[in-house]
């Protein structure tokens, strides 16, 4: 039998928390009783927002609902971005990676004074040339009682890593392990998942134990949990990425979840949520009906108004399409070839960054550049002579970590990676400020889910720049999501709507809360 609804029975598939009655003669109605359930008819099942993922992992971050908003580098997840997220039962990681640890301080000030009670996190990314940072943020983040942090772009587990982790680590009173920080670890190889699901290394934590930082009893419990409870398969994201297709790393790495739960008995079960690739309410629709516990996102956030990029950075993320994106040049870990996932329509940067690692390759030296190279580099690249731009970067060095200094003056290779990280680590802040004389140089980190939301906003309230609000933009993923999931049971069923388009059409805000309520 075909079931066939008008239209405005959308609103009924709407009220995601009530659930609905096909009948024989193609209405939708609210199921009140058992009797309303009549030979031939359907049956559409309720889907809040908080059965969406895992409610264990709601319950473990105190949030309403199974949303991240990851940590996007020098503060472009801003506080407002954190805040606003924390306000409506989501959470929210303050992108620290690239700032300075009495900047992270400063926003972890405004964050513990405006949110209270609210959780909310902060990131740290791997810095294999700066251990030191990670050191130091480790101890900002002990001393400022930040208990949640997500990391990023690890290859292995630092010290620094697993000292936050097993910080504080002891028994209550029912002789239960209780770790008081947690880790959010994104990670997009499964060799990388297998050092976070497993519990921290024991030669770390000998060396932790000899640096008196940790007792030998904390050592003893540290090896009987894991590193990372919330395990985030990250996929075709923007920035740090390899470029691996969610429906592929998903199940890939659930299924080492699986395994590893087997193989350590753990207490509490591991969690593996989704991120990279979800720009629409059908992608978050998928995730979760792949099993993803939670979802992360991030590209799109950044359009946001409220994230600390620009205005002309928002509008070049409006206009980007799916194909618009390419891999370039990462600064942070730029020796080591590492790659980003950015913007190549309207911007130079990734072309000029591959370029400079090419002469990284090629040459030994400053020096052995060739000079008209050289010449085009300081004209159009640089817009300084590369000796300026040694004596900024010496002197930055000089403050934040004056053993790059030293090194550099004894090995000209290393002069001259610093000298090029340079123009990749000011690209972000460019862009950041908005700087026009900079355009061609922007770095903006971004996966081509950016062009499937601009798609999916077309047409509506969330097409201008100014109306994209983070805390809207997620409600409408998840409520999308629901929506779209009890839609997909109607049409199972033999249901159909005039305009199948409607379902995820984004809502604003007070809809949504009506239709909730």
């Amino acid at each position: 039998m075909m079931i066939t609804a008008p239209t405005d029975n959308l609103a009924s598939l709407r009220r995601i928390n009530s659930p609905l009655v096909l009948t024989r003669g193609g209405e939708v109605d609210l199921l009140t009783s058992v009797a309303d359930i009549q030979p031939g008819s359907g049956l559409v099942l309720p889907c809040s927002l908080g059965s969406l993922g895992d409610q264990e992992f709601c319950l473990a971050h105190g949030l309403s609902y199974p949303y991240v908003g990851g940590s996007m580098a020098k503060g472009i997840s801003s506080v407002a971005m954190v805040e606003a997220l924390g306000r409506e039962g989501m959470l929210g990681f303050f992108g620290a990676a690239g700032l300075l640890p009495d900047q992270v301080e400063t926003a972890i000030d405004q964050l513990q004074t405006s949110l209270e009670n609210a959780l909310f996190g902060c990131n740290l990314i791997h810095s294999p040339h700066e251990p030191e940072l990670e050191e130091a943020l480790v101890d900002l983040f002990l001393r400022r009682g930040i208990h949640l942090i997500e990391a990023s772009a690890f290859l292995d587990l630092t010290p620094a890593l697993v000292r936050y982790r097993t910080h504080g680590i002891h028994r209550d009173q029912t002789g239960q392990i209780v770790t008081p920080n947690r880790i959010i670890a994104k990670v997009s190889r499964e060799e990388v998942a297998a050092k976070f699901m497993a519990p921290s290394p024991d030669k770390v934590l000998g060396e932790l134990v000899n640096r008196g930082v940790l007792s030998a009893e904390q050592a003893a419990l540290a090896a009987q949990v894991p590193m990372a409870e919330d395990i985030t398969a990250e996929a075709d994201s923007g920035g740090h990425t390899d470029n691996r297709p969610a429906l592929a790393l998903l199940p890939t790495i659930q299924s080492q979840r699986f395994h590893v739960q087997q193989q350590y008995g753990y207490r509490q079960p591991l969690r593996v949520g989704l991120g990279g690739g979800i720009g629409t309410p059908a992608a978050a629709a998928a995730a979760f009906a792949m099993g993803a516990d939670y979802l992360v996102t991030g590209t799109f956030n950044q359009a946001c108004i409220e994230s600390g990029s620009s205005d002309p950075v928002r509008q070049l993320l409006a206009e980007t399409r799916q194909a618009d994106v390419t891999m370039a040049p990462s600064g942070d870990m730029f020796e080591m070839g590492v790659t980003v996932q950015v913007i190549k329509r309207g911007t130079m940067f990734p072309m000029r960054a591959a370029r400079l690692y090419e002469l990284y390759r090629s040459c030994s030296s400053l020096d052995d550049i060739p000079a008209a190279e050289r010449q085009k580099l300081e004209k159009t690249v640089f817009q300084k002579s590369l000796n300026e731009v040694w004596d900024e970067t010496r002197r930055y060095f000089l403050d934040r970590n004056p053993d790059q200094v030293r090194k550099a003056e004894q090995d000209q290779k290393h002069k001259m990676a610093l000298v090029f990280r340079w123009y990749l680590g000011q690209s972000p802040v460019w862009a950041n400020q908005g700087l026009p004389e900079r355009r061609l140089d922007y770095q903006v980190w971004c996966g081509p889910a950016m062009g499937a939301f601009n798609e999916w906003v077309k047409g509506s309230f969330l097409e201008p720049l100014d109306q994209r609000r983070v805390a809207t933009v997620a409600l409408n993923i998840l409520f999308g999501s629901a929506v779209l999931t009890r839609f997909r049971q109607f049409r199972q069923q033999g249901g159909q709507l005039a305009d199948d388009s409607a379902v995820t059409a984004p809502l604003r805000i007070e809809q949504i809360k009506e239709y909730l309520s």
